[in-house]
């Protein structure tokens, strides 16, 4: 059932975002944003396919293996192309994401509660920089376990680890978006980590659609709204103390 609450609020969030203006408008921002950075990463990475590839294998003279060396070409241009993709959602969370994001849940909070709860002590510049230093563990976190699960998939356990490597992925990217509003109460890292761990299952319902490829970009764009429904109606309402502390 909680699985099942994760997946719903997430595709509240979206319907909500695409029935709300501003919350359209900035989703369509974040969704383009990462379509672009993508393609030109990609167009950069791939310019020194051919380089990359002679120097794992020269094109072959006989047509008896001929066909292994276009394999290897095409299995090389799908890895850059992933390669391209991470590090695009790398940049474009650490660098323009996690404004916009924050901004998204802010006018999600606002429709809901009419107002936004923040410290307001706290210096806009400052604030900013500390959602940035908070974004990087959230980010680079799920990234560094899925590559070493994924030389991992090289042994028997390859099959096992891919779908728990997808689990994985999927808990982080959702925490990435029910984290905003604790970050920015200045709620301590270590008690929001809990928090995830304690919700986990919420947390994994919640990133399953982002495993859906060709929507999952979608899905991402107008996480934030779905995150910040969560907190209003369960977390804050709940008064929870691990978000309390």
């Amino acid at each position: 059932m909680i699985l099942i609450d994760g997946i719903n609020y997430n595709i509240r969030g979206l319907f909500l975002g695409l029935r709300t203006p501003k919350l359209l408008f900035w989703g369509f921002i974040r969704f383009a944003m990462v379509i672009i950075i993508t393609i030109v990463s990609a167009s950069l990475i791939l310019s020194y396919h051919q380089e990359l590839l002679n120097l794992i294998w020269s094109k072959p003279e006989s047509a008896w293996v001929l066909w292994l060396w276009h394999l290897l070409s095409w299995l090389l241009s799908l890895v850059l192309v992933g390669i391209a993709a991470v590090l695009s959602y790398l940049v474009s969370q650490i660098l323009f994401s996690v404004v916009i994001m924050d901004h998204m849940s802010r006018l999600t909070e606002i429709q809901m509660t009419g107002k936004v709860k923040a410290p307001e002590t706290l210096p806009m510049l400052k604030l900013f920089f500390y959602l940035i230093k908070q974004e990087l563990p959230r980010t680079i976190i799920p990234v560094i376990i899925s590559i070493f699960l994924m030389f991992g998939g090289l042994t028997p356990l390859g099959p096992i680890l891919a779908i728990v490597s997808c689990g994985i992925a999927a808990v982080f990217l959702a925490w990435d978006n029910t984290d905003l509003i604790p970050a920015r109460q200045l709620v301590p890292f270590r008690n929001r980590f809990k928090f995830l761990f304690k919700n986990f299952f919420f947390h994994l319902g919640f990133g399953l659609p982002f495993l859906i490829p060709g929507l999952n970009i979608l899905f991402l764009s107008f996480a934030p709204v779905g995150a910040t429904l969560y907190h209003i109606e369960k977390v804050e309402e709940s008064k929870s103390p691990k978000i309390e502390e």
